[in-house]
């Protein structure tokens, strides 16, 4: 049995080890394969009858042109990258690893919060660049700082990682209002679920944890931050296109958000004419929340139950039955 992983690096850049994928058949291992290449993508894939995948699309002209390609397991929770639908036509199975990065995704959601409300990063590199040697005083901030506690966060999309995130919010002291299609009762032990339109007008803070459908994308937009707190802060780790990036960019420039903090854009890796690189109190990390070790071992070791349940016949984490 032959397996490929087309897009190896981002997963395990050296820290994590494939070696368990061998018993399973024959390996191998590419660290990158480009994303826009079809030809190159058929050609890696070749004969295999397993094919690992994180960002490498697979549509349905790949899915024609590999005829022994029969289980696809995406080495991530979204699975948009793969034409599922088509894929289960063709009688192929596709699989994910459905949770993974709760804890990490949570963790940098709150990091990027704290760094909008401290500028640690900036007050850092002025104190060894000797602002602070130089300061006649015995303290000085550049920015104004925030407090959080007794202030309201919204989370839009209240799932594992939106409680989650609104644990650490409340354990800040902040008031959690949460907006999601399923109420859980978890999830009223966390915050208090309200209307769409509340998160807009109540909150201090606003924290996308929603997945990326039809209905979600440009959630946020001129008209929904029009209904925003003036000098509301805005969270998005979850996925880009939840924002109309230019609305995002003229509400920054006019301080109607009075900050943005962003693990996502819209196209990734970003283009540099994206509107946001230039919005003031914009604060935009590449994609990395989910990137520590423990997450990255945690996809690992599902990846290889998904591999070895689809080869005992009965794979787990399908996505598409």
């Amino acid at each position: 049995m032959k397996i490929v992983i087309l897009d190896a690096y981002t997963e395990n850049p050296g820290d994590l080890s494939w070696k368990a994928l061998e018993q399973f058949g024959e390996l191998t291992v590419y660290d990158r394969t480009p994303m826009n290449d079809e030809v190159e993508i058929i050609r890696r894939i070749n004969y295999a009858e397993i094919v690992l995948t994180n960002k490498t699309p697979i549509n349905a002209r790949v899915i024609d042109a590999c005829p022994s390609m029969k289980f696809i397991s995406v080495l991530a929770t979204g699975y948009n990258i793969v034409d599922y639908k088509y894929a289960a036509k063709k009688g192929i199975t596709v699989s994910n690893v459905p949770a993974y990065g709760t804890a990490s995704v949570a963790q940098f959601a709150i990091a990027l919060l704290l760094e909008i409300c401290h500028h640690i990063g900036h007050h850092n590199k002025s104190v060894h660049m000797g602002k602070w040697e130089r300061s006649q005083d015995f303290c000085y901030w550049d920015y104004p700082l925030i407090e959080l506690a007794g202030k309201t966060m919204g989370i839009i999309g209240f799932g594992r990682i939106g409680q989650s995130t609104g644990k650490i919010a409340s354990a800040l002291g902040m008031r959690v209002l949460a907006y999601d299609t399923l109420i859980s009762d978890a999830g009223k032990h966390i915050a208090e679920y309200v209307p769409l339109d509340s998160i807009y007008s109540e909150s201090d803070v606003i924290a996308l944890h929603c997945p990326l459908f039809p209905e979600t994308k440009g959630i946020i937009n001129k008209d929904s931050i029009a209904k925003m707190k003036n000098g509301v802060i805005l969270l998005n780790n979850s996925r880009g296109p939840l924002i109309v990036e230019q609305d995002l960019a003229d509400a920054l420039n006019s301080g109607k958000v009075a900050a943005a903090g962003l693990d996502v854009v819209s196209t990734e890796p970003i283009h540099g004419d994206n509107p946001l690189l230039a919005a003031p109190n914009c604060v935009i990390t590449p994609h990395i929340s989910w990137a520590p070790k423990e997450s990255r071992q945690r996809i690992m070791d599902c990846t290889i139950e998904n591999v070895r349940y689809y080869t005992e016949d009965h794979p787990v984490n399908v996505i598409n039955n």
